[in-house]
């Protein structure tokens, strides 16, 4: 092995050498320029440099042999690894110790995350309302992808009532013909409201017209199939979304396994410029009611929303507009019954943390068109970070059977802690 290693770094070392070398001089005996020498004459030259070479070549091969030596005797003189005493490596910090595992064990979990959402209540109220202070729900959220081809979400809510699965699908996004297929237990896509979770809503209640015309807390909420397309086209962001459900919500209760319920949303989405965005949407619902075996119940609705936010100073100001009219149509026994309900809503950002709102609520109720109920309130939202809210709001409430209005100051806290992934736009 030493040999081996002597006469690769002496060839090595030759190469270097000769390349290094500076132009020869003209050796004695040599023929001047110009002059043309015979053929012998030539050759002794030739031979003459190449002994010289020679010489030069073994002059730096001996000094390079006494410096490897002087090495190798050195490496012979040290003590070999295994007459050595093995040394005990040192334990690594704790945060290193810890760390590994956890990293190690997140590879096959989802991404999860906690979310509170506690609510107090002071004044009058109608129908008893929220109580004086409520942990009113906390929500839990796994999500993960599945494979390349599918992603999951769960989302399990826990109130003081119960505990329940708020949302649970498979979403498919590389099927043929860009359909974006889920598939589970999941909000409908029936106007704005109907499918925000609590904790993204920016007041602390929803509005009239959900509770009277659309379900409430839980809306059209059902297990069922969800298929969305964009629609390509030159002018505006259009995406249409269809979806399927087995007819057990608030609303829609099917008598039969084959009465399923039905909700289309159609929304188109287009920039005005640098600062200014405006999103529409329209929406239908169909399904039976349960009230008997025959009769349905139909739901249109439209929303429209309207953003000024400054790239230049998004974290420092923004305006939004948004409302939101529908109309049902519930067949009984003795007829149909049509009822409006409506929201309209304005919100402004009038500092960094700090964001103040107010919403009008009109609507009449399902199964009584002739009563009509409104309401009124004021916001003021602190946000001290993105993952924490303080948010107070002074409702009016005014219900058609009651003799006076009802006014309340609700107070919300929210926090989560984990990895939530982003709402819709």
């Amino acid at each position: 092995m030493r040999h081996r290693l002597r006469f690769l770094t002496g060839l090595i070392l030759t190469g270097l050498i000769l390349a290094a070398l500076p132009p020869r001089p003209t050796l004695a005996g040599q023929a001047p320029a110009g002059a043309n020498p015979s053929a012998d004459e030539r050759v002794a030259l030739l031979r003459r440099e190449l002994d010289a070479l020679r010489q030069e070549y073994a002059t730096r091969m001996a000094a390079i042999e006494e410096k490897l030596a002087a090495i190798e005797a050195a490496r012979a003189a040290a003590p070999t690894p295994a007459a050595a005493a093995p040394a005990e490596p040192a334990p690594p910090p704790p945060a290193v110790a810890q760390a590994a595992p956890a990293t190690a064990s997140k590879v096959f979990n989802p991404d999860m995350a906690a979310i509170g959402n506690f609510v107090g209540a002071a004044g009058e109220s109608p129908g008893g309302g929220e109580p004086s202070l409520n942990m009113q729900e906390a929500e839990l959220s796994f999500q993960a992808v599945v494979d390349p081809y599918a992603r999951a979400d769960f989302f399990v809510t826990l109130s003081p009532e119960e505990v329940a699965l708020e949302e649970g699908y498979i979403t498919f996004t590389a099927l043929p013909g860009g359909f974006l297929t889920k598939v589970g237990r999941m909000r409908d896509a029936f106007g704005k409201v109907n499918g925000m979770h609590p904790h993204t809503m920016p007041w602390v209640d929803r509005p009239l017209v959900t509770r009277n015309l659309t379900g409430g807390e839980d809306g059209l909420a059902d297990a069922g199939i969800s298929v969305a397309r964009l629609i390509p086209n030159p002018w505006l962001f259009l995406e249409a979304t269809g979806q399927v459900y087995q007819g057990r919500s608030a609303i829609f209760q099917a008598p039969t396994r084959g009465d399923l319920a039905w909700v289309g949303h159609l929304r188109a989405y287009q920039d005005l410029g640098e600062s200014t965005n405006v999103d529409l949407g329209g929406s239908i619902a169909y399904g039976h009611n349960g009230l008997t075996a025959d009769t349905t119940t139909r739901l249109l609705g439209v929303d429209a929303t309207l953003r000024w936010k400054p790239l230049r100073r998004s974290i420092y100001t923004h305006f939004l507009a948004r409302g939101e009219l529908t109309w049902s149509r519930a067949e009984e026994e003795a007829g149909s019954l049509g009822a409006l309900g409506g929201y309209g809503y304005l919100e402004y950002q009038f500092a960094r943390r700090w964001t103040g709102g107010v919403r009008y609520d009109s609507s009449e109720r399902a199964l009584a068109p002739g009563l009509r109920d409104t309401g009124g309130s004021f916001l003021v939202t602190f946000r001290p970070s993105e993952f924490s809210l303080v948010r107070a709001q002074y409702r009016r409430t005014s219900l058609a059977d009651a003799d006076q209005p009802f006014n309340e100051l609700l107070f919300q806290l929210q926090f989560a802690i984990g990895a939530h992934g982003a709402h819709p736009f």
